[in-house]
């Protein structure tokens, strides 16, 4: 693990979603070896209890706790983190990762599609973000990373449902952050946009088109010709999440490779 004076989350308790892999896997290791306590969920339980049981392998002591969750239900939330704050003695940082891809153009999307898509990509959000604000605000400074995509800015119209989601992330955060502002709570909330990033969300590309091309296709828009990695999100969290950003807030941190800007 880090020596403790260059822990940046030290001290910090966070509660992470969608954790099984990918970016949440990433982000809850890249927290805990930076001195955070970690909470993990995901919709796999057994997924993220190894995700969890590896972390304090590697930790070497208690820091991490895991549980299933589909995040689309209130009552589960409100339960899952009162559990988490009685296991960590608090919480101070939300990570809403959990998210799911859809393909559809507006002529071929199912309604019962589109309200699958919004209720594990948005309303989730909004139901970590409130029922998370009570233990949040007696661990001020605190944090709120919400994870959303490139699609928010930059829209494929084959992913109809996919990009409005996004976007309704983004606006979402804002919301969040200025009510935080005004009430002088000291609870930041932030977005985090990445484009493609090598997790399990490009396999599918992968396995229809092999590695090499699907790899070429998905990079022809970004500047710097390659797919991101989990990390490069994951610092990202890390610096939201720490104590680095305590003026940041409101933000859309976009991870692209110069995507957004062509």
């Amino acid at each position: 693990m880090t020596s403790q004076q260059h822990q940046r989350a030290a001290g910090k308790r966070a509660f992470i979603t969608g954790a099984a892999g990918g970016l949440g896997s990433a982000t809850a290791r890249m927290l805990a070896r930076q001195g955070a306590k970690v909470f993990l969920t995901d919709i796999d339980g057994d997924a993220v209890a190894t995700v969890a049981a590896d972390i304090n392998r590697q930790a070497g002591e208690k820091v991490a706790w895991s549980a299933p969750q589909d995040v689309r239900d209130e009552a589960n939330w409100e339960r899952l983190l009162a559990e988490a704050a009685l296991a960590m003695g608090g919480l101070s940082v939300l990570v809403n990762n959990a998210g799911i891809g859809s393909l559809g153009a507006i002529g071929a999307i199912e309604l019962n599609e589109w309200r699958r898509v919004m209720g594990v990509n948005v309303e989730s959000v909004m139901l970590g973000c409130k029922h998370a604000m009570a233990y949040l605000r007696d661990a001020q400074p605190a944090s709120i990373v919400n994870i959303s995509s490139l699609a928010a800015f930059k829209v494929d119209p084959d992913y109809t449902a996919y990009n409005t989601s996004k976007a309704a992330v983004a606006a979402l955060t804002k919301s969040v952050a200025v009510e935080c502002a005004r009430q002088k709570i000291d609870v930041r909330c932030n977005s985090i946009h990445p484009a493609f990033i090598r997790t399990g969300i490009v396999k599918p590309f992968f396995d229809k088109l092999g590695e090499e091309e699907a790899t070429r296709k998905l990079v022809r828009g970004i500047p710097m010709h390659r797919m991101g990695d989990p990390d490069d999100v994951a610092y990202a969290v890390l610096y939201l999440a720490s104590d680095e950003s305590r003026y940041v807030t409101a933000a859309e941190l976009v991870i692209d490779g110069g995507a957004r800007a062509v």
